[in-house]
């Protein structure tokens, strides 16, 4: 979903984040509210147009981190890990590690950010009411009504906008059955966003182009999402539940920690065309040994550096156990960006190696044999 990004700082021990993106949309956004204040107040100076639509603009995305917020607190109160909120072109979301596990606890955290939201309309529309200076009280009302223009739209009915996760957790407890509550209110949220363009394209043609367009976008965008979360939820039914050594391949290609890099290179990088192998000794994991790691070598010393000298040895962030859930899996591999985890039993004894393909080979078969179970294919 995201590109570059960058933390600004954490919040109650959440980073909030920043996409290359956010610039984009806080610049258009600070250009219109300049042009929209120059039209309700007059005579003021031209640097206080663009102050006011600056300040008013980045309180704006405070008061969209302050929704995620809602959400990511409401998540950890019920023990879900939050990665972090992160402000991008259409507003913010708040990344969550894993799915609530009942209905009544993703109304609670569906429900949070919309009720902060709310809160946030009536403070700002009763300080717009406070007598003061006019270069405040725009700016004050405009929080008031964008609050509760947020509000509105995310109460739409539409998965994964938080309307829609308030429907799918109704449905949840109606039908006891998550996925299938999901693909309802997924199949409800492309059904908006095919509404969102369809009328985008009605601006289009009436002249109305930035609207428009802007229209088009969000509905391409929660058509994506909305197939994206139900195939979230596939993926997690499917995988949950499934320990690691039903696919880990058993007897993996090792290295031993006392062969020079020459050999490394010479006899198993060449020969068996990876990037990546575990050293062991007596079948006891000791590190793992990559291209990169050998980047930071210069070749004139690879006849004389060891394996064991240059082996990255923080295991934990590439390793696993055997008994561990196969969704815990593909989620550390997505976290940490690599495609193959160490299977390592608990006396650090290398049992195996799981890889990317391993889970995709697995989720390829479910999906031929039960027909396609994907939204939208």
């Amino acid at each position: 979903m995201f590109g570059a990004r960058w933390t600004l700082f954490r919040l109650l021990g959440i980073p909030i984040n920043i996409d290359a993106s956010w610039l984009v949309i806080l610049a258009l956004l600070t250009w219109t509210l300049s042009s929209l204040f120059r039209q309700v107040v007059e005579d003021l100076p031209e640097w206080t147009y663009w102050v006011m639509a600056l300040v008013s603009a980045l309180a704006f995305f405070g008061c969209i981190v302050l929704h995620e917020l809602g959400h990511s607190v409401a998540a950890k109160a019920m023990g879900i890990p939050i990665r972090g909120i992160t402000l991008f072109m259409f507003g913010g979301v708040a990344e969550l590690e894993e799915e609530p596990r009942s209905a009544i606890g993703e109304f609670i955290m569906a429900i949070a950010g919309p009720a902060v939201s709310a809160v946030l309309f009536v403070i700002f529309l009763i300080a717009s009411m406070l007598q003061m200076p006019v270069e405040l009280r725009f700016p004050l009302m405009y929080l008031a009504w964008i609050n509760l223009a947020v509000l509105i739209f995310n109460m739409i009915p539409a998965f994964p906008l938080d309307g829609g996760r308030v429907l799918r957790s109704i449905l949840w407890a109606v039908m006891d059955n998550v996925r299938r509550a999901t693909y309802i209110a997924a199949l409800l949220g492309q059904g908006f966003a095919w509404l969102f363009i369809f009328v985008g394209v009605l601006q289009l043609f009436s002249g109305n182009f930035l609207q428009g367009i802007w229209l088009g976008l969000i509905g391409m965008f929660l058509n994506n999402a909305a197939q994206a979360s139900y195939q979230s939820v596939y993926i997690r039914q499917i995988l949950g539940g499934e320990p690691v050594a039903r696919f880990m391949t058993r007897e993996p290609i090792v290295v031993p920690p006392d062969i020079d890099l020459r050999r490394l290179v010479e006899d198993y990088m060449y020969r068996y065309h990876r990037k990546m192998f575990p050293v062991t000794s007596n079948g006891r994991l000791q590190g793992v040994i990559s291209t990169q790691e050998l980047a930071r070598i210069p070749r004139e010393e690879w006849d004389i550096r060891k394996v064991g000298e240059v082996m990255r040895q923080d295991l934990d962030v590439c390793s696993i156990p055997p008994t561990a859930d196969a969704l815990q899996a593909l989620s550390r591999m997505q976290r940490n960006g690599c495609s193959r985890l160490l299977v390592v039993d608990q006396q650090g004894q290398l049992v195996g190696i799981v890889s990317l393909k391993d889970l995709l080979r697995f989720l390829d078969l479910k999906l031929e044999l039960e027909n396609g179970g994907m939204l939208g294919g």
